[in-house]
This record gives structure tokens, C-alpha cells and sequence, in this order.
């Protein structure tokens, strides 16, 4: 029997039993501490796995399409963080002040891997270079989204802070990276057998992040200070940040000329936001009481980016070959 569509996928059903257990059952004192060191262990083998599945030479490959890379970049890095802050004084309003900083942190993170590869794939976009532009989004936003989060998110933060949370986050997460990257000669064969078990670690570790994040906030008191008209605010800001970034990103692909595969390459990489990288960092970045406020917006964002891109995806998909062709003609 095929599933109803109006049925939420199944990692999406597990984020929302996350929340509501860690609503109902935070975890606190000694639990939570266990809690800390399994979720920060469970995230550095998600890296170190990210890091033994990256072919080196699709990497290769895909360096060599620089224009792109900058644009996606450019989308990720710098369009995302002046949009949600030059649009702050129309869509502040609408939700608390706490809310919107996660807004915020939301435009200064890196793109997604993954499903930024799985969706480019199944549009038959670009691949190899959605490969090399969502792995270096990643690698630059271990550096540059602390800065960004001091520049953007809280103006005036600690320089000498910024560096230490740069520190904290290259051990965490791209030190397993490198050391991952470095082994895949030897367990690089294994991880293509047993691909499906970085699906499992990846959510695993999101929803053991996610758990976490919202116990300590449920603690602090979040959902006295988020009410339903809160979260429809972040819901209808998503949807307008999401909406202008597609809308631009297809706008200056096709204005620099690109063809139909690398436009949806730069649409997709450069539209993405990782909750993967997001959350681990914004323990790292933040207070402990102020982290499921900052999440929230990123979660909600994650689920409504897989939605909307899935289906312009599938209509890429059954786009007919000869629109490519002609595409490079014009």
C-alpha cells in the first residue's frame, strides 16, 4: 500500500517525536551530560564518514568549474545573510527578537551535502560540481559562519570568542573529516557497500542534537515564549527567504550564461541550508538556554527547502534532452 503523500517522511516524523519528548521529558543534571558527550561523539563520526565517502576525484573534477563555485558561494555566503538582514525591519516583527537571531543564523550557514547532491542528481543536474560546491560550503562555513555570527547575528561579539568557537568546531567537526577523507584508500570501498548507514548516523545524530537543544531550552522556558502566531511567523519568513533565493540564484545562473544542468546546480547548492552543521555549531556558538530558539527557524527551513526542492526537482527530471542542447546554442 503506497503511503498518503499528506504523510511527512519518516525523519520528519522522528524531528517532531524528538521535540515532543524533549518537551515532555527533558533531559537534565547527569542524563544530560551523557546526553552531551554521545551527541558530540555521534556528530564526529557523521563527519568522519562524510569525510571516507567523498570521492577525491569527483572533487577534482568539479574544481575545475570555478564560475560556479563562486556563485553558489556567493548565494550561500552573501546573499542569504544580507537578505535576512536588510529584510529584519519588515519580518522582525513577526516574531520574537530571540526567533529572528535564529533567522539570522540560519542565512550564515553553509549549504546542505547530501540532499544538495540527491537533489541536483535527480533533476540530472551537474553532479560532479554539486559534489565539490556543497563539500566546500561546508569545509568554509566551519570558518566563516563563526565570523558571520559575530558580524551579523550578535554585531560586537568577542573576536578572541569567534576564533575559540572556530577551534571548538574544527576539532568536532572537521578534524573527523580530514581523518575520514585521509582513510578513504582503506575504508572507502567499505562505505560504498554500507552506504545506507550514514543516512542512519546523519539523522541519528541530528535528532540526538535536536533532543538535546530543546531539552535545555524546555528547561529555560521556550515554549512560554513561543506562541502559535510566533511559529507562523517563522513558517511565512522561511517561505519568503526561501522563495527569493530561488528566484535569485536561477536569475544570475542564467544571467552568466550558464547551461540548464549547471543553473540547477547553482539553484540547488546555493539554496540549501545544513541542519546537520547548523546544530552542532550552534551549541558551540551560542548559550545553552538560547539554542532550541535558534534552531527552531533552521529546522522548520530544512523541512520546507526538502519539500519545495523535491518537487522542482521532479519537474527538472522530465525535462526532454534537447532542452539542454538548445539551451547551449542560445
Amino acid at each position: 500500500m503506497a503511503r498518503p503523500s499528506y504523510i511527512p517522511d519518516n525523519f520528519t516524523l522522528s524531528l517532531i517525536a524528538a521535540v515532543t519528548l524533549a518537551s515532555l521529558l527533558p533531559a537534565s543534571g547527569a542524563t544530560a551530560r551523557v546526553f552531551e558527550i554521545v551527541t558530540t561523539a555521534a556528530v564526529s563520526l557523521l563527519f568522519f564518514m562524510h569525510g571516507a565517502k567523498l570521492s577525491r576525484e569527483a572533487l577534482l573534477e568539479g574544481l575545475t568549474h570555478w564560475r560556479l563555485h563562486v556563485l553558489v558561494l556567493g548565494c550561500t555566503f552573501v546573499i542569504f545573510p544580507v537578505m535576512g538582514f536588510a529584510l529584519r525591519p519588515v519580518l522582525g516583527p513577526l516574531v520574537t527578537p530571540e526567533l529572528y537571531t535564529g533567522i539570522l543564523y540560519l542565512c550564515v550557514l553553509p549549504s546542505t551535502v547530501q540532499s544538495s547532491i540527491a537533489l541536483v542528481s535527480m533533476a540530472r543536474g551537474n553532479v560532479p560540481a554539486a559534489i565539490c560546491s556543497a563539500s566546500a560550503s561546508t569545509l568554509i562555513g566551519v570558518v566563516l559562519t563563526p565570523l558571520l555570527v559575530n558580524l551579523i547575528v550578535q554585531p560586537g561579539g568577542n573576536a578572541v570568542s569567534s576564533f575559540d568557537s572556530i577551534g571548538r568546531i574544527l576539532v568536532q567537526l572537521m578534524l573527523p573529516f580530514l581523518l575520514g577523507h585521509m582513510l578513504r584508500p582503506w575504508i572507502g570501498a567499505w562505505m560504498k557497500r554500507h552506504s545506507s548507514v550514514l543516512k542512519y548516523v546523519d539523522q541519528g545524530s541530528i535528532l540526538l542534537v535536536v533532543y538535546t537543544a530543546f531539552s535545555a531550552a524546555v528547561i529555560n522556558g521556550l515554549w512560554k515564549q513561543v506562541s502559535g502566531a510566533d511559529l507562523a511567523g517563522v513558517i511565512l519568513i522561511c517561505a519568503i527567504l526561501l522563495g527569493f533565493i530561488l528566484v535569485s540564484s536561477t536569475w544570475l545562473a542564467r544571467k552568466l550564461g550558464f547551461d540548464i544542468p549547471d543553473v540547477i546546480t547553482v539553484v540547488f547548492c546555493g539554496s540549501q541550508k545544513s541542519l546537520a552543521s547548523g546544530v552542532p555549531m550552534a551549541k558551540i556558538l551560542f548559550d545553552v538556554h538560547a539554542v532550541g530558539a535558534i534552531v527552531l527557524p533552521l529546522m522548520l527551513f530544512h523541512q520546507l527547502q526538502l519539500m519545495v526542492c523535491a518537487l522542482l526537482a521532479r519537474r527538472h527530471a522530465i525535462r526532454p534532452a534537447d532542452t539542454e542542447l538548445s539551451s547551449m546554442k542560445d
